[in-house]
């Protein structure tokens, strides 16, 4: 079965589970025992198996971190309450992932603690360098990543600086099936994850410009770092297809400069599109994903007017 097999089938079924209610509550309530039987006999299935595996010596810290790495076999490992990893470790995990693009605003992250109740408590650290879309975005990041890892977890405490110590929302995840359904979810008001697997094989160096959702993307690719702005030059205004990437003079290997097309307009890959023709200006960065087989981009909800 094939990554879109197993996402179809379990929107299949939620689906039917759905459809079930026509039939009034009786229905509905027999359908949900027969799932639920259905995947604990499953679930006992697959903690025999691992014990097996660990009882013959070859459940190894490669195979572990093999099925860890498998969206399917780890989704179904965390609902039998199997995953090999504590939720500690994932969430560190997804954090460690988002980390280069917080560093690109000059900011940063740190895990305070995990509650019995399944809350995390935050604490964000630096600054992002006065960027407007900063706010939005960075919530994306650290949300969405937290949400794919641990979709256990029931809520996000994040802990204000020191003017206001234990300021900050609680923020509700997604259900324990989230990470099984087709799509990267939403925040409810931040905006979306969109799926962009065509950025995933980005040549080092490359500049490519894509659809996320219905939002145009420019990205590109500094080492094994990849990073994303809306399309659109600060300057000028003109989309940045075809803009290239070019060493910065007197700078490091790695210090890229994205150089407008249109009006030749420099701006600061790893400093969150920082325009180096105009402190006053500068791109929009967009959080990315990536889970080794695709790239998801956050794509801010539209502002109403």
């Amino acid at each position: 079965m094939s990554e879109a097999d197993w996402r179809a089938a379990g929107d299949r079924v939620e689906t039917l589970i759905a459809a079930s209610a026509a039939g009034g509550a009786v229905a509905r309530e027999r359908a949900e025992e027969l799932v639920r039987l259905v995947a604990d006999l499953y679930g006992a299935g697959l903690e025999r198996l691992l014990d097996i595996a660990h009882e013959h010596g070859a459940l190894t810290d490669d195979v572990l971190a093999a099925l860890a790495g498998d969206d399917l076999v780890a989704s179904l490992l965390l609902v039998h309450g199997l995953h090999p990893y504590s939720v500690e470790t994932r969430i560190e995990q997804a954090l460690a992932e988002v980390r280069p693009y917080l560093g690109s605003h000059g900011g940063d992250v740190e895990l305070l603690a995990v509650s019995a109740d399944g809350v995390v408590r935050l604490r964000m650290l630096g600054s992002c360098d006065g960027c407007p879309s900063s706010a939005v975005t960075l919530k994306l990041a650290v949300e969405g990543a937290i949400e794919s890892a641990a979709p256990e977890v029931n809520a996000i405490e994040v802990e204000e600086p020191a003017a206001a110590p234990k300021g900050g929302s609680v923020i509700p995840v997604s259900a324990l099936f989230s990470r099984i359904a087709d799509g990267a979810g939403s925040d409810g008001a931040g905006g979306s994850w969109q799926a962009v697997p065509e950025l995933a094989d980005l040549a080092p160096g490359a500049v490519g410009r894509v659809l996320a959702g219905t939002v145009a993307v420019v990205a590109c690719r500094i080492g094994t770092d990849l990073y994303a702005f809306r399309d659109g030059c600060a300057r000028c205004g003109q989309s940045l297809r075809g803009a290239s990437l070019t060493r910065r003079l007197g700078g490091d290997a790695g210090d890229a400069v994205l150089r407008c097309r249109s009006c030749r307009a420099h701006y600061e890959v790893r400093r969150a599109g920082a325009c180096l023709d105009d402190d006053a200006l500068h791109l929009s960065p967009l959080p990315l994903l990536a889970d080794g087989a695709t790239v998801s981009v956050a794509v801010p909800a539209p502002v109403a007017s």
